[in-house]
């Protein structure tokens, strides 16, 4: 079965990481070969490259322009014409729009992955809605449920995303990461590795530690780089809300990275503290993997992932709940060891690649029968 998964290429973060993983894992799926169109060329094709999986470039897309849309439209209905795909997956609403009826009139299945736990009610979702997808996989449980309320014609199932045993074979050693990041070697590493979009809660983070300034032996490592204009002004605000706190030679701002699982295998406990649900989260799986305690907020997708035996689930907006967290983490190192050696487990209990990847070829196979 040959599937094509369509996306806009222009970001990078929990989707493109799932489509790298998909990439990566192939060889788990051998009757399920999966390709990858794209409509900006950047971080997520120069990887897919990288991984020997090609994309195809439909060409940059504006809904705003229609001239763009008529282009990477024309661009994929020869793509289609050329090659013998079996099903299309639109990976959110965004692409099911703007290639929704190319893929019909090939007469193909049209499968949407629902990534975000969305009410149905932006534009693109309703005109999503109206490509009257064949089948919609989402990230969660969580992500499931909302998905019904809009997509109620559309069989829905969800699939945990597979998540990858972490890489760090030639990374720096603990110490020498330490040392290069400016960290001391005894602290408590305290990380968050997302987006740098606020409800994430970085400056949640930033304001519970500053309750804890007093108390000695941790540093905070927030990875993340913006990549539009909103987010350059958040990082700004975020490093003002380090001073504003007395915690900013304390705080590491260490933009985008390619090392992230070398900066988990440096650190010790895994915070982010949303203050809205995440549809899923597969930064705390990496964590996890990274036989980190992640403490979060008990809302959302990361209430499947998370639970007492490798974690804390705070209530969002609760700084004095999260400051609490910390503060027991960094103090008590049997604590932190006995949740890390349950982290380290949790992964395969819901994101296992091989499993999670049988499943996808499972939900694609049917509706390619159908």
């Amino acid at each position: 079965m040959r599937v094509l998964h369509l996306t806009s290429g222009n970001m990078y973060g929990g989707v493109e990481t799932f489509l790298t993983t998909l990439a990566r894992e192939a060889t788990l799926v051998p009757d399920m070969r999966s390709e990858f169109a794209l409509c900006w060329e950047g971080r997520l094709s120069t990887e897919l490259s990288q991984l020997g999986t090609e994309p195809h470039v439909l060409g940059q897309v504006k809904i705003s322009r229609p001239h763009t849309v008529v282009r990477a439209r024309q661009a994929l209905r020869e793509l289609l014409t050329r090659e013998p795909f079996d099903v299309v997956a639109c990976h959110q609403s965004w692409p099911c729009v703007v290639f929704g009826s190319v893929v019909h009139a090939a007469r193909l299945p049209l499968v949407l992955w629902v990534h975000m736990a969305v009410e149905g009610k932006h534009w693109l979702e309703r005109l999503a809605r109206r490509t009257r997808p064949d089948l919609a996989i989402c990230s969660s449980r969580f992500t499931a449920e909302y998905a019904s309320r809009w997509l109620s014609h559309a069989q829905i199932e969800h699939v945990y995303c597979p998540v990858s045993r972490p890489d760090v074979a030639g990374c720096d050693t603990r110490a020498a990461l330490r040392q290069r990041l400016n960290t001391p070697a005894r602290d408590v590493v305290i990380i968050q590795v997302s987006r740098l979009e606020a409800f994430k809660g970085q400056r949640e983070l930033l304001q519970a530690l500053g309750k804890i300034k007093d108390q000695q032996g941790w540093t905070c490592w927030l990875v993340g780089g913006p990549q539009r204009p909103s987010e350059t002004v958040y990082l700004r605000e975020l490093q003002a809300t380090a001073r504003t706190h007395g915690i900013e030679d304390r705080v590491r701002f260490l933009g985008e990275r390619s090392d992230v699982p070398a900066l988990l295998n440096g650190a010790d406990v895994y915070c982010q503290p949303n203050w809205m649900p995440e549809a899923f989260g597969l930064s705390l799986v990496e964590a996890l993997h990274a036989g980190l305690p992640v403490v979060t907020s008990g809302i959302g997708g990361a209430c499947e992932i998370v639970n007492g035996m490798c974690g804390v689930l705070t209530p969002p907006g609760d700084a004095t709940a999260l400051s609490a967290a910390l503060a027991r983490l960094i103090a008590d190192e049997h604590w932190r060891a006995q949740l890390g050696a349950h982290a380290r487990l949790r992964p395969y209990e819901i994101c296992d690649p091989t499993r999670q990847m049988r499943r996808i070829h499972e939900l694609l196979a049917s509706v390619h029968a159908a």
